[in-house]
């Protein structure tokens, strides 16, 4: 039976270098499971593989969108869910990674058939949060929808604004498409997630973002301060500079909310993963990446032999 590998943990634990390894010991190409890298122009601040890793093995999903576009899990899924079925003509085992939860749910779990919005809804509802705010929007979700607005993270203007999406284009309540049952997938899925000792993982995370400033972080972000009012650019790294390139903080500031923002996330991501029992966790600080590799690679036999 084809088997799909996932592997995942939270940003800067070191999936890259793993994933690049375990790749060419498959071999297969590396499906990308991260809702940033996805997009073009911005590959420091997304820790995007670099040309001679993209060069190494092949990857997918890495910087194939321009900034503009939307983008969505839902859509992901589609798209992965084709792709495997191609490659796995010629793969026995694919490997998928990344750190973006609500990805590697869609091809693991599935998204719920949820309804296409409508272009004009979308356009409405951007020019709303822009005009009133988001606390504006957030009144009018828990008025029609509050057994979503119950759970929804609402400092997400992305996940307020997209429910008030689908609620205007299908006259119900996004709680009502959201069953949360379980998708059967053509092909055996074994995850596995890399984790450190928390204060590792911050202080690897605290170099990551020393690196990205050193290899042009903030030229970077300078190149896409235009652009900044887009959904694709709401995001840790690049939200800490605007507000240093408006005049608001200083440099030091700055980088040092990334290193704060980015730590946050990790934890998101921690608890996230924490509550999924069919992860075998590996202990990046404890084992060596041959260690690692050993134990995914004859897991994976021997799950085939079952």
């Amino acid at each position: 039976m084809h088997t799909l590998i996932v592997l995942i943990g939270p940003t800067g634990v070191g999936k890259t270098e793993l994933s690049l390894k375990l790749a060419k010991l498959l071999p297969s190409p590396v499906i990308s499971a991260d809702s940033r890298q996805i997009y073009r122009d911005i590959p420091i601040g997304t820790a995007a593989p670099t040309k001679d890793e993209l060069q190494a093995v092949r990857h997918y999903f890495i910087g194939m969108l321009p900034l503009e576009q939307y983008y969505s899990a839902a859509q992901y899924e589609t798209d992965v869910m084709q792709l495997t079925g191609e490659l796995f003509k010629t793969h026995d085992t694919l490997l998928l990674t990344g750190g973006s939860m609500m990805y590697v749910d869609a091809v693991t779990k599935g998204i719920d058939d949820i309804p296409t919005v409508d272009e004009d809804v979308r356009v409405m509802l951007k020019e709303r949060l822009a005009t009133e705010g988001l606390d504006a929007l957030k009144a009018e979700l828990r008025m029609i929808d509050p057994q979503y607005y119950a759970t929804v993270d609402q400092q997400n203007p992305k996940r307020i604004v997209h429910a008030l999406e689908i609620y205007y284009t299908s006259g119900l309540p996004f709680s009502s498409f959201r069953k949360n049952t379980k998708k059967e997938r053509p092909f055996r899925i074994l995850k596995f997630g890399l984790q450190r000792e928390r204060q590792v993982l911050f202080e690897r995370i605290n170099r990551r973002v020393d690196q990205m400033m050193n290899d042009g972080l903030l030229d970077e972000a300078r190149r896409v301060y235009d652009k900044r009012h887009l959904n694709s650019l709401n995001t840790v790294g690049y939200k800490e500079l605007f507000r240093y390139i408006d005049g608001e903080w200083p440099l030091d500031m700055a980088v040092e909310r990334i290193k704060k923002n980015t730590r946050v996330y990790a934890k998101k991501q921690m608890t996230w993963f924490a509550h999924d029992p069919e992860i075998i966790w590996l202990d990046a600080d404890n084992l060596t990446t041959e260690e690692m590799l050993t134990t995914i690679l004859r897991t994976t036999e021997n799950k085939t032999d079952c």
